[in-house]
C-alpha cells in the first residue's frame, strides 16, 4: 500500500533532519512519549496514514525525505538535503566525530562578541556549533553562520558546523534540548557553554557589518502593510491613498496587492467559497513575504475574514524577516452596506451571493490589530492620519513630512469623503 504524502512545517523539517542524522539522540522517532519532537499531520492525511501504516514526508518542491511509520513515529531516512546556502557544513554528529574528533563544543545561537571571542581563545580547539534552526537565532540562520564564520577566523583552531535546532518557544525545552544536541556532537568532549553578550556587547568591525546587514532599522526594513475588513469598509480606498503618500515621498518601493487586481491575475478561476478565498489570501501573503524578504514595501487589502489565515500570512511575513502591520478597517457593517457601490450587500441579502462576507459568512475581527480604522463620516485624508502616525511612531515609515504652501490652502478646499467610497 502506498503512503499519503506530506510536507511538514519548518520546524518538522528541521527535527526530521536532526532525528535522520542522530543528533537529537535518545530521541529517536517523532511524537515519543514526554518529547517536544512532535508531527503533526492534518486530520484527512492523518486517517489515510493510519490506514496506510505510515506517512511519507516530502519537502516543498515534493522530493520525498522520509517514511514515518504510524502510530509508533519511528522514520526510515529516504535522502537528505543536497541544496541550500552553506550546506557543505551541515553535518552529522558521526560525520564531526570523523572530521573533527575531540574539540570542545561551543553552542552559538547569536553573532559572538569581542568577549565571547577573548573567552574563546583560551580554550583550545573548539567547534562552534551554529543553532540555525526555525525560530532559535536573533539573526537570520545564513547571517548566524557569516558571523560564526567571521568569529572562527579571529580563533587560533576553530572549526563551523551549522545544525537546525528548532525553537519550542520554550525557552526550558530548547536549553535542555540544546544542551542534548552539544553533548550528542561532542560525544564525551568538553561542551562550553557561553554566557550572552548582553546589552552594550562590542564586536569586531566584520561581524558587526554582518549585524547590521541583517538586522535593518525599521525605515529600511521589508513591510506588509494588511488592510482587513468588510466589503465597502473603505480598505481598498485608505490602501490606494497610502500608495500614493509613498510614491510622492518617492523613497521606498512599493507593490499594490488589492483584492480584486489580485482575482483577475494571480488567482484567476477561484472560486468565493471559503476554501478558494483562503487559498486567495495565502498567495497573497507569499507574494507580500517575498517582496518583504527583499526589503520593499507591499500593500494589501483583501477582505481576510479570517484570523486563521492571517495569522497564517503574518508567520510568512515574519519568517521572510519582514514587518507585518494589520490595520483592521472597522466600518460597521450597517455604513458598508448603506454605501453598496457594486450593489453586493442587495444580491447577498436576495441569496445570490452564497457565503458573503458579514451576511452569509462570519467576519472574525482582528484582535491583534496594530492599527484600528472607522472610516464613518470621516474624509479619506482623515482616516489615513491614523495609518500613518501609527507607521511614523513605530520608525517604519515617516509620511508626515510638512506640505507646501500650496497643499496648505488646497487642504482648506472641500476634500473627498469616504461616504461613498
Amino acid at each position: 500500500m502506498s503512503y499519503p504524502q506530506y510536507c511538514p512545517s519548518p520546524r518538522e523539517l528541521d527535527d526530521l533532519e536532526l532525528l535522520t542524522s542522530g543528533a537529537l539522540s535518545p530521541i529517536s522517532a517523532f511524537n515519543q512519549p514526554d518529547s517536544p519532537v512532535t508531527l503533526s499531520l492534518p486530520t484527512d492525511v492523518q486517517a489515510a496514514a493510519e490506514s496506510a501504516g505510515g506517512v511519507e514526508l516530502v519537502d516543498p518542491e515534493g522530493l520525498p525525505l522520509a517514511r514515518v511509520s504510524v502510530p509508533d513515529g519511528s522514520v526510515e531516512p529516504l535522502t537528505h538535503a543536497q541544496h541550500g546556502p552553506f550546506r557543505r557544513y551541515y553535518l552529522s554528529p558521526a560525520q564531526v566525530r570523523e572530521q573533527h574528533p575531540g574539540r570542545t563544543v561551543v553552542p552559538v545561537v547569536d553573532a559572538l562578541s569581542d568577549h565571547q571571542l577573548k573567552q574563546l581563545a583560551s580554550a583550545g580547539p573548539v567547534l562552534l556549533l551554529a543553532f540555525v534552526g526555525t525560530g532559535t537565532p536573533d539573526l537570520r540562520p545564513t547571517a548566524l553562520i557569516r558571523a560564526t564564520l567571521a568569529a572562527a577566523a579571529h580563533l587560533q583552531d576553530a572549526a563551523v558546523v551549522a545544525v537546525p535546532l528548532a525553537s519550542r518557544e520554550d525557552a526550558t525545552v530548547d536549553h535542555a534540548l540544546g544542551a542534548q544536541v552539544a553533548r550528542t556532537y561532542a560525544a564525551g568532549a568538553q561542551v562550553l557553554a557561553l554566557p550572552g553578550s548582553g546589552d552594550g556587547a562590542t564586536y569586531s568591525p566584520d561581524i558587526s557589518t554582518i549585524i547590521e546587514a541583517d538586522r535593518p532599522g525599521p525605515d529600511e526594513q521589508g513591510l506588509v502593510l494588511f488592510f482587513t475588513g468588510l466589503s465597502g469598509s473603505g480598505k481598498s480606498t485608505l490602501a490606494q491613498a497610502l500608495m500614493d503618500r509613498v510614491l510622492e515621498q518617492g523613497n521606498r518601493t512599493i507593490t499594490s496587492l488589492d483584492g480584486d487586481v489580485v482575482r483577475r491575475n494571480l488567482s484567476a478561476g477561484l472560486t468565493f467559497s471559503k476554501a478558494d478565498r483562503e487559498i486567495n489570501i495565502r498567495r497573497i501573503g507569499w507574494v507580500a513575504a517575498e517582496i518583504s524578504r527583499h526589503r520593499g514595501l507591499a500593500i494589501v487589502s483583501p477582505i481576510a475574514p479570517f484570523d486563521e489565515t492571517r495569522q497564517q500570512v503574518r508567520t510568512m511575513v515574519e519568517e521572510a524577516g519582514g514587518a507585518f502591520i494589520l490595520v483592521h478597517v472597522a466600518t460597521p457593517l450597517e455604513e458598508c452596506e448603506r454605501r453598496d457601490r457594486k450593489g453586493l450587500y442587495a444580491k447577498a441579502r436576495r441569496g445570490e451571493i452564497p457565503e458573503f462576507t458579514g451576511i452569509s459568512s462570519p467576519y472574525e475581527a482582528p484582535q491583534d490589530a496594530d492599527v484600528r480604522v472607522d472610516t464613518t463620516g470621516r474624509t479619506i485624508d482623515d482616516a489615513l492620519q491614523d495609518v500613518i502616525d501609527a507607521l511614523a511612531e513605530a520608525g517604519y515609515l515617516d509620511l508626515r513630512s510638512p506640505w507646501s504652501s500650496v497643499e496648505q490652502r488646497r487642504a482648506s478646499a472641500p476634500t473627498a469623503s469616504l461616504a461613498n467610497r
